[in-house]
């Protein structure tokens, strides 16, 4: 099992730097080539981890490159959603923002050269007689009735359908490869569709676009790209990749490296799931908390260093894994945030507490550290007065042995205060518990009551100065390890119905301030971010981040 001292295996960045100090490599040029169709998520993650971190650590550079041939499913949205996430967890890319279409133009030229060659024609055959005519993994595919058309022919054709003449099924350009390959991508794969669509770069000079495979090795080649690294599907696509740069005249020869992606227990990463969530509005867009994109971890209040840490701790090899645990990424977010957030108390479920041995004017303030372990941080000033609030967890009425917190006649003590005793609980017509009245021993402030233990301690917020506020408390959106494991039936069956709860939350005076993205420990609760659009001075919004118990770390130990 990986440990954190161990750093986790990276067989393609010990390859690459093999290759650097053998001489085989001068300089490493990488690139992160996401379609802009959707919002990145957590395997996106990883790929740009890896990506620009082997550029960073081994002296090169990576590009940003929109694999942006589909008009139809992209959006200029998309795309500064892409930028602004890559910026966010921490990384530049080399030169200007890159788009495939900005070689529609070269590899138009290349088609044509294919054609002259003989290497590539255009096929009349309709989408179901192109599956036809493949053939399966079993049986040889035959040729297209149109596969013999002359060098003239094809580059008239070509040329027509870039005119928009036909219409978007009549036509399609393929490369002339082998129809009895026991590779189904080498069996003459297409390399042109006609669209009818207007593209966000090239607005409606264009109605064919090319295929992702015509499209993405060549991009590299014009780029210098020296390791083209995509993820274990795109192996059996290789050959085609290096049949493209064998059979033009590319100005250099990029090489292909396949890695294993990742898969999160709990979470979806199919862009189609992921849009139809947002579609159906099961949940608030893209950024919402429980997506499993960049913008949603962010805005739950995961930061880049977690990310990047758990992208570190779980590795890049060949092989398939299997589902990562969820709670590694949950322990990298935690670690991370019991450094550096600051404390503070707020009381989810408030539960009125009288303290009738303080006079109703009585005001004290203490002086407690924003954090335990960091004298950096500002030191909070905290009232504490005749009413509190308290969270109705932390009372029971008919309490066991070993509840260790408030009860009829037991005494618990507050945090940074005194040791108090619950003398009556206070009920509503309906029998509901509406406040509980208490007396404080005045000399327990900062020392153990005389003569007894006290055991239990609770977090507490003054009633005269507290902060209302709402929280919002995210769980897992899924109730099954993999969500999508079982094709008969809809993935949507397991969502989970409390994977957001609510609460009109009390916090401590010194939660008044904070700023969007801002994150802190709530005390014995958990870590929370003020939601970086919802939340205002007027009306703090907190998003549960993740709770204080750290099931990875206990993992760890037994491993």
């Amino acid at each position: 099992m990986t440990n954190e001292t161990t750093p986790a295996p990276n067989f393609i960045r010990n390859q690459v730097r093999d290759e650097i100090e053998g001489g085989q490599v001068t300089k490493i040029v990488t690139r992160f080539p996401p379609e802009p169709n959707g919002f990145l998520h957590i395997g996106h993650a990883k790929s740009i981890c890896l990506n620009f971190g082997l550029a960073e650590q081994l002296g090169g550079e990576c590009h940003l490159r929109f694999d942006d041939t589909n008009p139809a499913k992209e959006e200029q949205a998309y795309i500064d959603a892409i930028k602004e996430d890559v910026s966010w967890l921490g990384f530049e890319w080399a030169g200007p923002v890159r788009f495939a279409s900005d070689y529609f133009d070269q590899l138009y030229a290349w088609a044509q050269h294919l054609m002259r060659e003989g290497k590539a024609y255009v096929d009349d055959l309709s989408p179901d007689e192109i599956r036809e005519y493949r053939g399966t993994l079993t049986a040889p595919g035959k040729p297209s009735p149109y596969r013999e058309r002359s060098a003239e022919e094809n580059l008239d054709l070509l040329a027509r359908m870039r005119e928009g003449e036909f219409g978007e099924s009549e036509k399609v350009v393929r490369a002339k490869i082998d129809m009895a390959s026991p590779n189904i991508n080498l069996r003459d794969p297409i390399i042109y569709r006609i669209r009818h669509a207007s593209h966000h770069q090239t607005g409606d000079k264009w109605k064919i676009y090319p295929s992702y495979d015509f499209t993405h090795g060549q991009s590299d080649a014009i780029e210098g790209i020296t390791h083209s690294i995509c993820t274990l599907e795109f192996e059996d696509h290789r050959p085609l990749y290096e049949w493209f740069l064998n059979n033009l005249p590319v100005p250099t020869k990029p090489r292909q490296i396949e890695f294993a992606r990742l898969n999160l227990d709990y979470t979806l990463t199919s862009k189609r799931k992921l849009k139809l969530l947002v579609d159906e509005k099961i949940v608030d867009g893209w950024d919402d908390p429980r997506m499993p994109t960049i913008s949603g971890m962010r805005r739950r209040g995961y930061t880049p260093a977690s990310i990047r840490k758990f992208c570190e701790m779980i590795g890049v090899t060949r092989a398939d894994g299997g589902l990562v645990d969820i709670a590694m990424l949950t322990h990298a977010i935690r670690s991370d945030l019991e450094d550096n957030a600051p404390r503070a108390m707020c009381v989810l479920k408030p539960l009125k507490v009288v303290l009738t041995n303080v006079p109703e004017d009585h005001q004290e303030m203490y002086e407690v550290p924003g954090h335990p372990a960091r004298e950096d941080m500002t030191v909070r000033q905290v009232p504490f007065s005749r009413e509190l609030y308290i969270d109705q967890d932390d009372f029971m009425e008919d309490a066991p042995k070993k509840f260790f917190r408030l009860a009829p006649g037991k005494e618990v003590r507050l945090r940074n205060s005194y040791v108090i005793r619950c003398d009556e609980v206070i009920k509503d017509a309906a029998g509901e518990i509406s406040e509980l009245h208490c007396s404080v021993d005045f000399d327990t402030l900062g020392k153990n009551p005389e003569g007894r233990k006290v055991k239990g301690v609770i977090h507490w917020v003054s009633a005269a100065h507290g902060v209302p506020m709402e929280v919002r408390l995210y769980d897992n959106l899924f109730t099954v390890e993999q969500p999508d494991r079982d094709k008969d039936v809809d993935f949507l069956e397991h969502l989970n119905p409390e994977s957001l709860v609510v609460c009109q939350a009390i916090g401590e005076p010194s939660l008044a301030f904070a700023t969007p993205e801002s994150r802190f420990q709530f005390e014995r609760v958990g870590y929370f971010c003020a939601d970086r659009h919802d939340s205002t001075p007027e009306h703090l919004v907190f998003n549960r981040t993740v709770g204080l118990k750290d099931s990875w770390a206990k993992i760890k130990q037994k491993g």
